[in-house]
């Protein structure tokens, strides 16, 4: 529903970009979930993932990040265990089982996702429709 533009329009210093958020959400979920839950190693940098600039991915680039993203999660997840939830592990700061990582970075995704909804119908002044069709 936006433009390349739009995909990188901050609207102060207080908030993020569109762009801003979409690595911000691949670092978070590859963070928790891929190295916390899964062992792969923490390369996260994540306040490059907020000093990314105007123009620094398309919005093509974005998309297939997350297409991306959620391949390997899905196929990550297949080999998690019940004891693999059970068990503590060490993310960021936290102590956290395996369970408690997946309702984080759940929470999380959603918590951005709905900023990212809201800067799309403030700046199209629209609905998106995620529920079109639907009867609920």
């Amino acid at each position: 529903m936006i433009s390349e533009e739009e995909v990188w329009l901050n609207l102060n210093e207080a908030t993020n970009s569109i762009g801003n958020l979409i690595l911000h959400l691949n670092g978070n979920v590859r963070q928790w979930i891929l190295s916390g839950l899964v062992g792969q190693p923490d390369t996260r940098k994540r306040q490059e993932e907020f000093d990314a600039q105007p123009g620094s991915l398309a919005k093509t680039d974005l998309i297939h990040m997350l297409d991306q993203l959620e391949a390997e999660v899905q196929e990550a997840l297949q080999n998690v265990s019940p004891d693999d939830l059970l068990r503590k592990r060490s993310v960021q700061v936290f102590e956290e089982s395996g369970l408690s990582i997946l309702v984080h970075v759940v929470e999380h995704f959603s918590y951005h996702v709905g900023q990212i909804t809201y800067i799309v119908k403030s700046i199209k002044n629209e609905e998106t429709h995620y529920y079109g069709g639907q009867n609920l």
